[in-house]
């Protein structure tokens, strides 16, 4: 493996800024210092001006294979993640077949040890009738268990309370939950469906799966997991309300239930859906400005643990549809990590604590094995940021399979310079290195 020092970067990491090199040999971080002197076998890197940040984890993702790959595959979506500096992924089990069995699952590592650019991991996926797979699950090799407590994509919604009892009590690892009350949904989808039929107005879908479908989920989840000691990650909060729920007093490693927000619901409100329309339809969906604004108090007070993008993908075509055929979600992992960087520009929050919540705390939440520092003898898995290079998000500068992004139009003031995934410089000044995959992430568990 080629070797290389990155010189003169300013170095983010556990809170700090300081301006220093990095050695890089094999796959790891060799040393971190001033001056470092390179070897005659040492590429540089001058990183003059950029900041040097760990890549970023996103443990929310939907990469669409096996089943789903005329919307996005492992391949075309990591490329995408790299370019954005997202460095490891955590990919949820709704695909087609949905992995929950333990075969199921291998295949989809057996695919990604292959074709992925980026490091991987998948979740197994709870049903009402799976528990004894479920037991199965190597908490040593895989990220998680993700239940749907909301039927947001495909039929995996668990909504027997026996058995969601009987998984919390039963298993150590984590708990994954997409939260939204289902018969709120319903109750709510059937009445505006009664005043418009399918082509219900965009705007609507906040008021559908609304505050109070989210919370109620929400708030039961944590009942139960406080129950039974579980240990309870809850995804995508997009209410104020539900901040409530969570603490600050207690340190990282202490907590038992965690929360994420995405970067969805820390950019838009329902004031976007008249120019954006369906583009930003999510589950859960983008709520008011007083959510958004719940969303970055408690994200910014520690309430709220990671900064995800939930990357969902579907065609244009399929977006287009009316309100009760458009397919909820969206491709986001080409653009999350200069969406929040943007954020620093504009002074909501430190780059450090922007580190922190999109790479310091995933891998202390799921306990990855080095990974999501800057550390002598962890992984490379590294990124260069210029915070002064303006561009604007287009078609022609879009990687995901499906073509399109919630962000089109936008100028964002920083770009992604070059990401390095174990120690192999895969993006470099918008060049891709096609010969080297990434590596299946482990837990120390």
């Amino acid at each position: 493996m080629q070797s290389y020092l990155i010189k003169n970067a300013h170095i983010v990491n556990e809170n700090k800024i300081f301006k220093g090199d990095v050695l890089i040999e094999g796959e790891f971080i060799k040393e971190i210092g001033e001056n470092i002197i390179p070897t005659d076998n040492v590429l540089m890197v001058d990183a003059e001006g950029k900041f040097l940040i760990p890549g970023m984890i996103d443990d929310q993702v939907h990469f669409r294979e096996p089943g789903l790959t005329h919307k996005a595959n492992i391949a075309t979506e990591s490329k995408a993640a790299i370019a954005g500096g997202i460095t490891s992924f955590i990919e949820m089990p709704n695909t087609v077949p949905q992995a929950t069995t333990q075969e199921l699952l291998a295949d989809k590592f057996d695919i990604a040890s292959k074709t992925s650019y980026a490091n991987y991991s998948f979740m197994f996926g709870g049903t009402n009738d799976n528990l004894e797979e479920l037991l199965k699950t190597n908490p040593k090799d895989v990220a998680g268990i993700k239940l749907f407590l909301g039927s947001s994509t495909g039929n995996m919604l668990v909504d027997n309370e026996e058995v969601l009892e009987k998984i919390f009590s039963s298993t150590k690892m984590l708990i994954s939950v997409h939260c939204e009350d289902e018969a709120t949904i319903r109750k709510n989808t059937e009445e505006y469906k009664a005043l418009y039929g399918d082509d219900i107005p965009i705007k609507y879908h906040p008021l559908i799966r609304s505050e109070e479908a989210c919370y109620l989920s929400s708030s039961k989840a944590i009942e139960l997991a406080k129950k039974t000691g579980a240990r309870l990650h809850v995804f995508h909060l997009s209410t104020a309300k539900e901040t409530q729920l969570f603490r600050n007093d207690i340190p990282l490693e202490e907590k038992q239930i965690t929360a994420e927000v995405c970067i969805h619901h820390l950019w838009f409100t329902d004031a976007d859906y008249d120019t954006k329309g369906t583009h930003i339809k999510w589950n859960p969906a983008v709520k008011t400005q007083q959510d958004k604004d719940g969303l970055w108090e408690a994200l910014l007070d520690d309430r709220i643990d990671i900064i995800a993008t939930d990357h969902a993908p579907h065609t244009l075509e399929e977006k287009s549809n009316v309100y009760t055929k458009a397919p909820s979600g969206g491709p986001l992992v080409q653009h999350a990590v200069i969406a929040v960087l943007e954020k620093v520009k504009e002074g909501v929050l430190s780059i450090e604590k922007a580190v922190e919540k999109m790479s310091h705390n995933p891998a202390k939440i799921f306990k990855i094995e080095k990974r999501g520092f800057i550390k002598e003898g962890f992984y490379a898995d590294l990124v260069l940021v210029d915070t002064d290079k303006k561009w604007t998000v287009n078609r022609e500068n879009i990687l995901y399979k499906c073509g399109w992004s919630p962000f089109e139009g936008v100028e964002f003031s920083s770009q992604i310079t070059h990401t390095f995934v174990n120690g192999n410089l895969l993006y470099n000044e918008g060049v891709f290195n096609d010969e080297v995959k990434g590596k299946r992430l482990l837990f120390n568990r």
